[in-house]
C-alpha cells in the first residue's frame, strides 16, 4: 500500500477538515479517485455510507442512498480530490498501485478505460485490447472480453466478495469469458469440440418391414418405419415412399 508523502499528508488533512471527514476516509477516497484515473471512484468506507461509486459526469451512488446531505459532501470531496490528483504528483512516496510503472496488470495492455476495486478484488478494463484484468488475492487473471463493451462495475450481491459487470448484452457472466493469462503465464484455449461429420458413417441397409394384408399390420409396419427414421436408418424420402405404398394397400 503506498504511503502519503509529507505534502500529501498536509493536503489530505486540509481537505478532510474542509469537508468534515477523517483523514483516513479522505485517504481511502483519494486512492479510489486515482485508481479510477481521476474520472471515477469505487470505494467502501463507513463515513461514506459504506460502498459507493462516483463518476465525474455527475453520477454518485451511496449505500445510504437517501442521505442527500452526505451525497453532496462526497461529491464535493471527489471533485476536489480529482483536481488534486491531476495537478500534484508528489502526494505519495510511491505511485499508487493503479498508476505509472507500478501498475499491477501486464504492461503491454497499456492504460485501462476503467479501473477500481470492489471488496478484495481489483479490476482494470482495456476495451481496445478486449481484455479484463482481475487481481484477486495477489493473483492476476486476464480475460478476453469478446464483444462486450463493459459499461458498469458494481459490488456483487449475496456477499460473495466479487464484482458484477454489465455490457450492451446485459450482465456479464465472468465464467463464460475465456481466460488468456493467469499469474503471468498464458493459458491455452480449451480445445474446440470435434465437428460432427458431414455425413453419418454408412450403416448396413436396414431391412424394410413387409406389410401384411390386414390394415392393423400395415399401420404397425408404418410405426416401425417411423422408428427406423428416428434412428437415422431411413431417409425422409425412403420413409415417405414406403409409407405411401403401404397406405395405398388399405
Amino acid at each position: 500500500m503506498p504511503q502519503l508523502s509529507d505534502t500529501g499528508l498536509q493536503a489530505v488533512a486540509s481537505i478532510a477538515a474542509r469537508h468534515g471527514f477523517s483523514t483516513e476516509a479522505v485517504t481511502v477516497m483519494l486512492q479510489a479517485v486515482q485508481a479510477g484515473g481521476g474520472t471515477m471512484a469505487q470505494f467502501s468506507h463507513p463515513e461514506f455510507g459504506g460502498s459507493g461509486q462516483w463518476m465525474s459526469g455527475g453520477m454518485l451512488m451511496l449505500g445510504d442512498m437517501f442521505n442527500h446531505g452526505l451525497k453532496a459532501r462526497v461529491d464535493g470531496l471527489c471533485h476536489e480530490l480529482a483536481t488534486l490528483a491531476a495537478t500534484r504528483g508528489d502526494l505519495w512516496h510511491s505511485a499508487p498501485v493503479f498508476g505509472g510503472g507500478s501498475a499491477w496488470w501486464p504492461a503491454e495492455l497499456g492504460q485501462p478505460a476503467a479501473s477500481g476495486a470492489q471488496n478484495q478484488m481489483r479490476y482494470a478494463w482495456f476495451p481496445q485490447a478486449r481484455r479484463l484484468a482481475l487481481d484477486s488475492g495477489g493473483e492476476v487473471w486476464i480475460y478476453d472480453t469478446l464483444d462486450h463493451q463493459i459499461g458498469g462495475f458494481s459490488q456483487q450481491q449475496g456477499g460473495s466478495g466479487g464484482i458484477a459487470m454489465s455490457s450492451q448484452f446485459g450482465p456479464v457472466d465472468l465464467a463464460r469469458l475465456p481466460v488468456v493469462m493467469r499469474g503471468g503465464m498464458p493459458v491455452a484455449p480449451a480445445p474446440a469440440p470435434a465437428p460432427a461429420p458431414a455425413f453419418a458413417p454408412m450403416s448396413p441397409p436396414a431391412a424394410m418391414p413387409t406389410a401384411s394384408a390386414g390394415g392393423e399390420d400395415i399401420l404397425a409396419t408404418i410405426e416401425k418405419l417411423g422408428a427406423l427414421l428416428q434412428r437415422g436408418l431411413l431417409t425422409e424420402q425412403e420413409f415417405a415412399a414406403k409409407k405411401a405404398e403401404l397406405l395405398a394397400r388399405l
